[in-house]
């Protein structure tokens, strides 16, 4: 009782205090959500309209990301004097205080990317001045300009990598980036960039990596920043990129130049460490051979280059443009979807380190295996959608394809390939020659060799593992075809009587298949033998799609598949043995819509909503009283129609004619009835009958 007074002051005493301080309370509940773990702070989407002040001041990363936060007062990062990196991704600033980092000595990285930055960025660059020890900045996605940039970044000569993407620059020149002597990294990506003045990258001498991509820039001619390393100019209208000629060593190790308007090959530095070109849609060709080259003088484009009060005229040959390139140690090629109709002799030459060569979607019509032609390093080739009607091989030539893994063909005008092509082909493990007309040895019996072409033999191609061969218009193949093979992936859809509706020229691949797609290929359930999967224990995914299957396939044994396609068939129901025995083991997705189902006959479809394999459920229909309808609309049980169905037609048809009968018989016995007197009286008159009345 004694201390009862004690505790109603203090009580009273805490009462004032907290009434007198409200916002405590508040603020302690707003900032509960940030995650504190060995000094980040994470606050990001937490709705804060202020940075935190009761973080611990320890805290070296502090992501505030997704805050309307929209002013950084001078005062907001005071009790973070150890912070190294902050993240003010979309927090919707409009306004830096100019003293906003004055506490903030040991700040290396600055996340500011998708604000409103260009509305007050005077005073953001006097905050960000102050960042002596700033390393990496981004300001990507802030609508500033070239001016706004040259500066945000004065005096900030300790940074190592800049984010200026999807901005408003439209033009750079020696004064933007003056004084980043240590910068490695700078992203232009996404702005309005149309031109370049000379010299606006030679305060940059430590620049290894350059993003241009999507910009407006119309070419690149004279290109001298010897020490990148990676330079990205996709996505602009580039119809020109020359380097500086002389003798100068270059650093850069990958070009990206794809997606622009290239007239004509790049004009590479004479020496230089590149590795990856990327030329992939332009519109770039070879056109020595439609020229009179006996005019040399009129094969070369002068340039005038005037930079201030000197003027420089380049010379470049139009039709050799590659012959000068420094290519020896290039690897990887993408020359797609460009306008070539031939590689001049020699070109693959000058790139004996050569291991990857995509020359898909152009005009090739002739492919010429020569000596070191393509490169020994060459492991993928992909000659895909272009005019190929003939590949010719050196003669003698035996190691033309040794090193090749991949060899793509698909999409051309092919009939045939030199006998003998794939037999020094020791790695080849993938070939797609899809879609052109050619014929697999051995031949079928009775075809005459002289009326078609060379066939493609792939017998003993032991290496091989995945083969496509779809739409070649293949006839039936011989049980030998793929002897000698371990095939793991067959693809011999759109090729109609392919199989002559048995398995036979794939027991050779049993052990080995696990991919099998037999689209549309003309397979039938009537077929003298049947279709039977069982020996094909390895089997993964099978495609049946688009035939005329009238029954399930067969598979007995060691099921392993675990993709079935079987749509666009005859099938009318499933077989409860489908469901119960064979689907319920391994298969993870089925394909069963598009055949004209029985709706009277679809009892296993509970049990396979259940099994969840169905991937195209809601597309599954059947037939019903000359009625459509959707597998998932059906009622729980037997329809009442099906019951009609199902009643023994004998009885309803006894059933149906019995009353009609009894009717009849009725209603000729009161016929009889009504008119039995007058009747019999006109029979007696008529045979004289006498009668006693």
């Amino acid at each position: 009782m004694e201390l009862l007074p004690l505790w109603l002051c203090l009580g009273v005493h805490f009462l004032a205090v907290e009434w007198r301080n409200p916002s405590r309370m508040v603020m302690a509940a707003s900032q509960g959500d940030c995650k504190l773990l060995d000094g980040v702070a994470d606050c990001r989407g937490q709705n804060l309209v202020s940075v935190p002040s009761n973080l611990p001041p320890s805290s070296q990363m502090l992501l505030l990301d997704a805050n309307p936060l929209k002013t950084l007062w001078n005062h907001s990062l005071q009790h973070y004097p150890l912070l190294e990196s902050l993240s003010l991704h979309s927090c919707h600033l409009e306004h830096i205080g100019s003293g906003a980092f004055q506490e903030q000595a040991r700040l290396r990285s600055l996340a500011l990317p998708d604000n409103s930055l260009s509305e007050s960025y005077k005073e953001t660059a006097a905050a960000l001045c102050r960042l002596r020890g700033l390393r990496r900045l981004d300001l990507s996605g802030n609508a500033l300009t070239e001016d706004m940039v040259a500066l945000m970044l004065q005096n900030l000569s300790s940074l190592e990598s800049v984010s200026l993407a999807r901005n408003t620059i439209m033009r750079l020149d020696d004064s933007v980036f003056e004084g980043l002597g240590h910068l490695r990294e700078l992203d232009l990506q996404r702005n309005y960039i149309f031109e370049i003045e000379g010299g606006a990258f030679d305060s940059l001498p430590e620049l290894r990596h350059l993003n241009l991509a999507y910009n407006n820039l119309p070419c690149i001619v004279d290109f001298g920043l010897t020490q990148l390393r990676s330079l990205n100019v996709s996505y602009n209208s580039l119809e020109w990129f020359l380097a500086a000629g002389g003798e100068a060593s270059f650093e850069l190790e990958t070009l990206d130049l794809s997606h622009n308007q290239l007239l004509f090959f790049p004009l590479l530095p004479q020496c230089s460490k590149l590795r990856t070109l990327l030329l992939r849609d332009n519109h770039m060709g070879f056109y020595r051979d439609l020229y009179n080259s006996s005019s040399p003088q009129e094969m070369v484009a002068q340039f005038l280059l005037v930079d201030g009060n000197v003027t420089n005229i380049t010379t470049v040959s139009l039709w050799e443009e590659f012959a000068s390139s420094d290519l020896s140690e290039l690897r990887f090629l993408d020359m797609s979807q460009n306008q070539f109709q031939y590689l001049p002799d020699g070109f693959l030459k000058k790139m004996p380190a050569l291991s990857y060569l995509n020359l898909n979607q152009n005009c090739l019509v002739t492919l010429h295996i020569r000596e070191h032609e393509p490169p020994g390093a060459l492991a993928e080739l992909d000659l895909s959608q272009n005019q190929l009607s003939a590949v010719h091989v050196a003669p003698g030539l035996r190691s033309g394809l040794r090193s090749l893994r991949s060899f793509n063909l698909s999409s051309n005008q092919l009939l045939g390939v030199p006998a003998g092509l794939f037999a020094d082909a020791s790695n080849l493990t993938t070939i797609d020659m899809s879609h052109n007309q050619i014929s697999v040895c051995p031949r079928p019996a009775g075809v005459d060799p002289g009326d078609t072409p060379s066939c493609v033999d792939f017998r003993s191609l032991a290496s091989l593992r995945r083969l496509s061969l779809e739409g070649c218009g293949l006839r039936a193949l011989q049980d030998c075809s793929f002897q000698g093979t371990a095939l793991t992936h067959l693809d011999l859809s759109g090729n109609w009587g392919v199989l002559n509706g048995s398995l036979a020229p794939l027991r050779v691949l049993a052990p080995t298949l696990q991919v099998l797609s037999l689209r549309n290929v003309g397979l039938s359930s009537s077929s003298t033998t049947e279709l039977d999967f069982s020996e094909f224990g390895n089997l993964r995914v099978l495609d049946l799609s688009g035939n005329a299957l009238t029954t399930f396939p067969r598979f007995r044994g060691s099921l392993s598949l675990q993709t079935l396609d079987l749509r666009r068939n005859l099938l009318t129901a499933l077989p409860q043995r489908a469901v119960s025995e064979q689907l319920s083991g391994s298969l993870r997705t089925i394909y069963l819509s598009q055949n004209p189902y029985d709706c009277c006959g679809v009892e296993g479809w509970e049990a396979l909503q259940r099994l969840h394999t169905v991937a195209d459920l809601a597309m599954v229909t059947c037939n019903l009283s000359s009625k459509v309808l959707r597998l998932t609309e059906l009622p729980r049980g037997v329809p009442l129609d099906c019951k009609w169905e199902r009643v023994d037609m004998g009885l309803l048809y006894l059933v149906l004619i019995l009353p009609s009968c009894l009717t009849l018989l009725v209603a000729c016995t009161v016929i009889f009835l009504t008119f039995r007197k007058p009747l019999l009286q006109v029979i007696k008159s008529r045979c004289h009958w006498s009668s006693i009345y």
